[in-house]
């Protein structure tokens, strides 16, 4: 039985990915447009059931929790997100560029504060884009464990700023980073 104040949140859900399915949509089929307003009634409309269709199941499969998308601090995590690519892309090629540079590879154990659930396989999934870091697995306690490339590097420094971030994303808690 849903709450009589879940309505709201679950048209609003609803609203944001049927928007979002429908916007991947049209990218996926709009290239071949020589022009996007003039785009074929019969696309729009398959397009339309499409996103209807996968925002049904999307709200089956994974109902909307509480709470609401920061645009500031997910501008802020993909600006983070990009830069750390770039710099630890840089730092890896390097590395495997002059062999004789030394490492300290190994694991690091890191007590992620989400659950474990969604937002923590998003933690995730967002570290491991990272170059240098890659968790792969959790321990007995629960706590995320990550194989470093560097275990010099403030790795456990980062992942509390990527995890702030991305908690602030999530209209969990405010944040200063």
């Amino acid at each position: 039985m849903t709450r009589p104040d879940a309505a709201p949140s679950i048209a609003r859900a609803a609203a944001a990915r049927g928007t979002g399915f429908f916007g991947c949509w049209l990218l996926l089929a709009g290239p071949g447009w020589s022009n996007p307003a003039a785009a074929p009634v019969a696309d729009v409309v398959v397009g339309l059931l499409a996103a209807a269709a996968a925002t049904w199941a999307s709200l089956h499969l994974l109902a909307p929790t509480p709470g609401r998308l920061r645009l500031g601090a997910l501008g802020r995590l993909v600006l983070r997100f990009l830069w750390q690519s770039i710099v630890g892309g840089i730092d890896v090629a390097r590395r495997a560029l002059a062999p004789r540079l030394s490492l300290q590879p190994g694991y690091l154990v890191y007590p992620a504060r989400p659950p474990p659930g969604p937002r923590r396989a998003l933690f995730g999934a967002l570290t491991s884009l990272v170059p240098g870091t890659l968790p792969v697995g959790t321990d007995s306690r629960g706590a995320l464990v990550y194989h470093c490339l560097d275990l010099r590097q403030p790795v456990a420094d980062g992942l509390a700023r990527d995890e702030a971030l991305m908690i602030a994303v999530c209209g969990e808690e405010a944040t200063d980073v």
